[in-house]
């Protein structure tokens, strides 16, 4: 499986203008001076790149460890429920940066 890294950045710049379009909407609604619009923006767009990365990171580690647990249960069928524990902890990245995105947004400066 090749990764193309052409589709990488426009992914990312796919994910990035609605956020930004977001909140510069909000920010108006808001009546937020300009220097606090640029932080409200700032925080959105980190909120977004911890739960992308994040969920991105938890697919590949899931992804790898179902293989290896279907791989040695077919070859020890007793592992099987050992096996999707460790699947359950690689799941816990994507509920880390979703963690880390509420932090971001409840601070404020």
């Amino acid at each position: 499986m090749r990764l193309r890294f052409g589709l990488i950045p426009a992914t990312l710049l796919m994910l990035i203008i609605p956020v930004l379009i977001i909140s510069s909407v909000a920010a108006e609604e808001a009546a937020l001076t300009p220097g606090a619009a640029e932080v409200e923006s700032i925080k959105f767009i980190a909120m977004m790149l911890s739960v992308t990365i994040c969920g991105a990171a938890a697919a590949y580690a899931v992804a790898r460890v179902s293989v290896a647990a279907m791989a040695s249960a077919a070859e020890r069928p007793e592992i099987l429920g050992r096996a999707i524990i460790f699947a359950g902890l690689a799941e816990g990245i994507a509920i880390y940066g979703l963690l880390i995105a509420i932090l971001i947004w409840i601070t404020t400066v």
